[in-house]
């Protein structure tokens, strides 16, 4: 809808993201993430994909037609004529596991040119987790006691009150805030914009919503792929339907999944079979690979990651909180 004494809009958009443009999530005890913009629709990634035939008028179950078969081939380049950008705050630990992904544009706030925010990240009592004996990089789903709990936010903000007050100690003796910054903790909340085509927006969401991602940047990536969902819902559906709920085969794999069914012109049969441990090894899968097929065979629900727009907060709302949160040099 356009305002009075505005000038109507000719590109597409999208109604559903237009409702939350400025509109900031809440993620963690002090983070955030907010669309600010968008270029492009589901359309879009159409007309790209037909620009050799022209585009003409379409059906919805056209358009989603070829979005799905393109995602399903792994055809991408049409993806990539669409843009979102998003202004995040995060943990600084999070920001380095998000900075890896290297295909957006990022402009992050600067500890050398503004002073930081006194804000830092507290882990919930159930996100304190003993460490996993099976994966080394990650938590066991296994709280820790209550008392530890206490004890590990206890000794945090110890340690933080203590850098917090470095921090503020050399500001304000003029000190240059570049050096001053650099004993604060992984947990200081930074922020930044980041845009990103939707090609690649996709590849991240698919590692970062994955169960086996650390939790806090799973949190991100649900209410970014929220976000998504109201920019161009036909390409993500196909996304859950083809890379959040479907899996990849090896050759060892599908040739186990051969033995339970036979391709025919009609259709595929069952050969009524059933594969042991003994030939699953034997097909060369090692234990791991395959407890990872009987992982991969499980029945799995499709999230529809929608946003709560009760949640939603306004950018002023934040700036209040990073302004109470900065100490002035005196």
């Amino acid at each position: 809808m356009t305002e009075p004494g505005q000038t109507p809009t000719h590109r597409p958009t999208a109604p559903a993201a237009e409702a939350i443009l400025g509109k900031y999530f809440p993620v963690l005890d002090h983070g955030f993430v907010a669309l600010v913009d968008y270029m492009g629709t589901d359309e879009c990634i159409e007309r790209a994909a037909r620009v050799s035939y022209g585009y003409g008028t379409r059906r919805q179950s056209q358009t989603r037609g070829l979005l799905r078969y393109l995602r399903r081939h792994k055809h991408t380049t049409p993806s990539e004529m669409v843009e979102l950008k998003f202004h995040c705050c995060m943990p600084m630990f999070i920001a380095r596991q998000w900075i890896r992904h290297r295909t957006a544009n990022v402009n992050e706030y600067s500890g050398r040119y503004s002073l930081m925010p006194m804000l830092f990240y507290t882990p919930s009592a159930e996100q304190l987790q003993t460490q996993s004996a099976v994966n080394n990089q990650g938590r066991s789903g296994e709280a820790a006691d209550p008392a530890l709990y206490r004890e590990a936010v206890q000794r945090w903000n110890q340690g933080r009150a203590a850098s917090a007050s470095t921090y503020e100690f050399l500001t304000q003796h003029e000190l240059a805030r570049e050096l001053a910054r650099i004993d604060l903790p992984l947990s200081t909340y930074t922020q930044w914009y980041w845009k990103i085509d939707l090609h690649n927006l996709l590849h991240f969401l698919t590692l970062r919503v994955d169960g086996h991602a650390q939790w806090e940047i799973q949190e991100y990536g649900r209410v970014m792929a929220g976000m998504l969902k109201r920019v161009a819902p036909l390409s993500f559906e196909a996304w859950i339907d083809y890379d959040v709920c479907g899996r990849s085969l090896s050759r060892m794999e599908l040739d186990v999944v051969r033995r339970l069914i036979r391709a025919e012109s009609g259709g595929v049969q069952s050969t009524a079979g059933q594969v042991s441990a003994e030939e699953l090894t034997g097909a060369g899968l090692s234990a791991r690979e395959v407890s990872e097929l009987l992982a991969k065979l499980e029945p799995q629900a499709a999230p529809d990651f929608e946003l709560d727009l009760s949640q939603a907060k306004s950018a002023e709302h934040y700036q209040q909180l990073f302004s109470e949160a900065v100490s002035a040099p005196s």
